[in-house]
C-alpha cells in the first residue's frame, strides 16, 4: 500500500469510560413502559457500524416478550460482508434482523412488509398496528420513521432529525405510515446505557455520534479512529485527506491534517479542536469507506455479551433506586387492573 506505516500499536488501551444519561432519557424509558401495553410491534434500531456496541440491554426489560424486529440502520456506511455474520449472531438470540439505508425505499420497505405481515396474521387482533421505534441516540430512528412515511404514504417528514444525539426528547404521538392495513409508528428518545462498562465500547458509541462530543474526550476519539484506520488494509486515509503520509502518532497526524485544511491560529499554531472535528466528521460522513468498528469473530462476540449484557452487582444506592422504581411500577399496574388510570 502507498505510504505504508509501521504499525506501532496492535491494541488500543483506554481506562476511562463515558457516562451520559440525562433526565429526558429516564423519562423516555418510563413513557415507553407506560405505553407498552398499547404497542404491537417493536422496531429496535441499531447502528450497522457498531452492531454490538449499539445494543442497549435496558430495552430487554422494557420489551418483555413483545414481538420485535432488529433494524441495523446506516448499512450503507458498513461493509455488506458483516450482514450474514450479524444476522447469525442475532438469530442465535432469537432476534429477527434487517439492514436498512433510509435513502433507499426498497430497503425501508422491508420494515413495512414485517408490519403488514404482522397485521394480516390476525386482522381481528390488529385492526390497526402500533409500532414503537426504539434505540440508542443517533442510530437514525427519526430518519427511519420519515423514510417509512415517505415509502408507505408518499408523504413528507413527520419526525425531527439531526446529526447530533438527543434531538427527540419525548415519546411522540402516533404517526401513520401505512393505510392498508393501518400502521402507526411511535417515535421515542434515544436512550443511552447509564454506564457502559467497557471504555472501548463507549468510544465506539461516541465516535458514531451516540454521545455528545463535548462529553466524550474528542482527542481520544480521534486517536482511536486513527488506530482503527491504520489497522484496515483497504483504507488509505492519507489519500482521502490529502496528507503526505500515514502515521500512528495522533499529534503528528493532527499537525499534518491541520496544516492541510488550514486549521491554524494566528502565528501558525494548530487549531486542534477544528482539526479533530474535521477528522471525526469525515468518518461520520463515510469518507473512509464502509467500516465496522466491532470485532465479530466468535471469541469477541462471546466476550462482548459477557462483559456488556450481563448485569453487574448493584451498589446499595442503585439497589434502593431499583426497589423504589419496582414499587412504583407495581402500583401503576395495580391501578390499571382496577381501571383507575
Amino acid at each position: 500500500m502507498a505510504n505504508a506505516v509501521r504499525l506501532l500499536r496492535t491494541t488500543f488501551s483506554h481506562e476511562k469510560s463515558i457516562s451520559w444519561f440525562p433526565g429526558h432519557m429516564m423519562s423516555g424509558l418510563r413513557e415507553m413502559r407506560d405505553q407498552m401495553r398499547t404497542v404491537d410491534l417493536i422496531v429496535e434500531t441499531r447502528d450497522a457500524r457498531i452492531p454490538l456496541s449499539s445494543i442497549n440491554k435496558q430495552f430487554e426489560q422494557v420489551i418483555k416478550g413483545k414481538r420485535r424486529v432488529v433494524v441495523y440502520n446506516k448499512c450503507d456506511l458498513a461493509p455488506t460482508s458483516i450482514q450474514p455474520v450479524v444476522r447469525k449472531v442475532m438469530e442465535s438470540r432469537n432476534q429477527r434482523t434487517l439492514f436498512t439505508d433510509t435513502n433507499i425505499n426498497k430497503s425501508v420497505k422491508q420494515i413495512l412488509d414485517v408490519a403488514r405481515e404482522t397485521a394480516k396474521s390476525d386482522p381481528m387482533r390488529y385492526p390497526q398496528l402500533v409500532v414503537m421505534v426504539i434505540g440508542m441516540p443517533n442510530v437514525g430512528k427519526s430518519s427511519l420513521i420519515n423514510a417509512l412515511r415517505r415509502t408507505g404514504l408518499n408523504r413528507g417528514k413527520a419526525a425531527n432529525t439531526g446529526a447530533k444525539p438527543g434531538v427527540t426528547r419525548t415519546v411522540s404521538g402516533r404517526i401513520r405510515v401505512l393505510d392498508s392495513p393501518a400502521v402507526y409508528l411511535v417515535d421515542t428518545p434515544g436512550v443511552m446505557i447509564p454506564h457502559i462498562p467497557d471504555p472501548i465500547t463507549a468510544i465506539k458509541v461516541a465516535l458514531t455520534g451516540g454521545i455528545k462530543d463535548n462529553i466524550a474526550d474528542d482527542t481520544v476519539l480521534a486517536d482511536y479512529l486513527l488506530f482503527r484506520l491504520n489497522r484496515l488494509d483497504h483504507t488509505d486515509y492519507s489519500a482521502v485527506l490529502g496528507i503526505s503520509q500515514r502515521t500512528d502518532d495522533i499529534s503528528e497526524f493532527l499537525q499534518l491534517l491541520g496544516t492541510k485544511i488550514g486549521a491554524l491560529r494566528r502565528g501558525g499554531e494548530l487549531d486542534t479542536d477544528k482539526t479533530i472535528q474535521f477528522f471525526l466528521r469525515a468518518f461520520r460522513q463515510g469518507r473512509f469507506g464502509q467500516l465496522c468498528l466491532d470485532e465479530l469473530d466468535e471469541p469477541s462476540v462471546t466476550t462482548f455479551f459477557k462483559n456488556n449484557m450481563e448485569d453487574a452487582p448493584l451498589s446499595k444506592n442503585q439497589a434502593q433506586k431499583a426497589k423504589r422504581a419496582a414499587q412504583r411500577q407495581r402500583s401503576l399496574e395495580k391501578a390499571r387492573s382496577k381501571n383507575l388510570i
